[in-house]
């Protein structure tokens, strides 16, 4: 059966000689995974269509097992992301945590959507280290995490200072401190953050300007979760953090963001 699909190529690996196995995000089939026949040739006609990160349009013939990309015509090659190291780490980190948490030709549109808008913002010169911490909040739930950061997670207040416990999983308020020795407390700005990442359409966390420190706690906050709760750490966040280790290799910005 031949199916005509629109997608984001979030992996691709080496078969053979030539070819290549290709995992594509569809927006209308979830995750795909297909041959491309002698896709690695320079001169095959599949070769620019099944570059990581590139949206198109696919035909794929689905018989039994595995799939075959018959042919692809790309929509977008999200240029900027390919071509910029940083760029190109947290497209790659996206890619993998989505690719991670879903199961194979189950439709999630939702995902697909978020993916797609995620490149978007990336390519566009966003913020990509604040696009990524978006993706990592909103997947929590796929991963079958729910943190409460609407409210104290022991006693269901909604007003007074919080703080993150890993232990209950979610905000604790000032009067419930001292149930976890661990917690991280949190200024009002940073509780705000978290729940935009989590509740609020990418397209406002796209024009978020936050402070290195800021993201740096975010970051440490959502990474633990997946750790701890999901036991997952991704392969692509050690080449992430050998970047954030190493800045003088990256192009420097003449006016670092301040938080809004």
């Amino acid at each position: 059966m031949l199916s005509q699909l629109e997608g984001i190529v979030i992996r691709t690996r080496p078969y053979g000689e030539n070819n290549k196995i290709v995992t594509i995000f569809t927006r209308e089939a979830g995750k795909i995974t297909a041959m491309a026949r002698a896709a690695k040739k320079p001169s095959s006609r599949l070769a620019a269509v099944t570059q990581p990160f590139t949206h198109g349009s696919f035909t794929i013939y689905k018989g039994k097992g595995m799939g075959t990309l018959q042919s692809g015509d790309p929509l977008e090659s999200f240029r900027h992301i390919r071509e910029d190291i940083m760029m190109t780490a947290h497209a790659s980190y996206v890619t993998e945590l989505i690719d991670r948490l879903t199961e194979q030709e189950e439709p999630q549109p939702g995902i697909y959507e978020m993916l797609y808008q995620a490149f978007q913002a990336i390519n566009e010169g966003y913020d990509p280290e604040a696009i990524t911490l978006f993706v990592e909040w909103k997947m929590l739930a796929v991963a079958g995490l729910s943190p409460t950061l609407q409210h104290c997670a022991n006693c269901g207040a909604a007003e007074g200072e919080f703080a993150f416990s890993f232990q209950e999983l979610g905000f604790l308020c000032h009067r419930c401190f001292q149930i976890d020795r661990y917690i991280i407390r949190l200024s009002p700005s940073i509780v705000k953050v978290i729940r935009t990442f989590y509740y609020v359409p990418i397209e406002r966390v796209g024009s978020l300007t936050l402070k290195k420190e800021t993201k740096s706690l975010i970051k440490q906050i959502v990474r633990t979760i997946y750790e701890e709760q999901a036991g997952i750490r991704l392969k692509s966040r050690n080449f992430l953090e050998q970047l954030e280790r190493t800045p003088e290799f990256l192009p420097q910005k003449e006016n670092p963001p301040k938080e809004d």
